[in-house]
């Protein structure tokens, strides 16, 4: 198996891969919906390849968080569900997070399971400060920095890049 960055001849087994790992209601998610009309960073696309065929994928997204401030959302991660457990999704975690800071990326955020997400320095606690524009498990809600002190503080409401988050936006925290 190898991690290569997505080409457009891969992109039908991408979309296949996320359309079975997550089906039709993840157009309705918060991070979906902060993906709408923007573009991922095709330089941050990777794919897990096996004898040419994908069996796994990695995207991060350009977002911005109130105030400014630049930062990923990674997301999706899918390995082939015949591939599962062989570490196909940590490799590309792996490659990913690498890439990103070595292109000079400092945080990233995603919305997954923090017992996974953990062993790649992802937390619940770096996003205490950090608001998405609508509904999500904040449980789920995670972060990480590329780059020591990153997040030192940093809060407020992610958005789309170059979009102000209107107040509006905000959702109440659950007490």
């Amino acid at each position: 198996m190898k991690i290569v960055t997505e080409s457009g001849s891969h992109t039908p087994a991408v979309e296949k891969l996320v359309a079975e790992a997550f089906g039709p209601d993840r157009f309705a998610k918060t991070v979906y919906r902060l993906r709408d009309g923007v573009e991922h960073d095709a330089s941050l696309a990777l794919v897990a390849l096996d004898k040419g065929e994908v069996v796994g994928t990695l995207r991060f997204w350009p977002i911005e968080i109130e105030g400014g401030v630049q930062a990923l959302l990674l997301g999706p991660l899918v390995a082939s569900p015949d591939r599962q457990g062989e570490g196909v999704g940590s490799r590309l975690m792996k490659a990913g997070l690498a890439r990103a800071a070595e292109q000079g990326h400092r945080i990233v955020v995603l919305v997954g399971d923090e017992p996974y997400y953990r062993r790649f320095g992802f937390t619940r606690a770096l996003a205490r400060r950090l608001e998405l524009p609508g509904w999500v498990d904040e449980g789920r809600f995670l972060a990480r920095e590329l780059a020591s002190g990153a997040l030192a503080g940093v809060s407020g409401v992610i958005g789309r890049p170059g979009e102000a988050v209107p107040v509006s936006a905000r959702v109440k925290r659950a007490a």
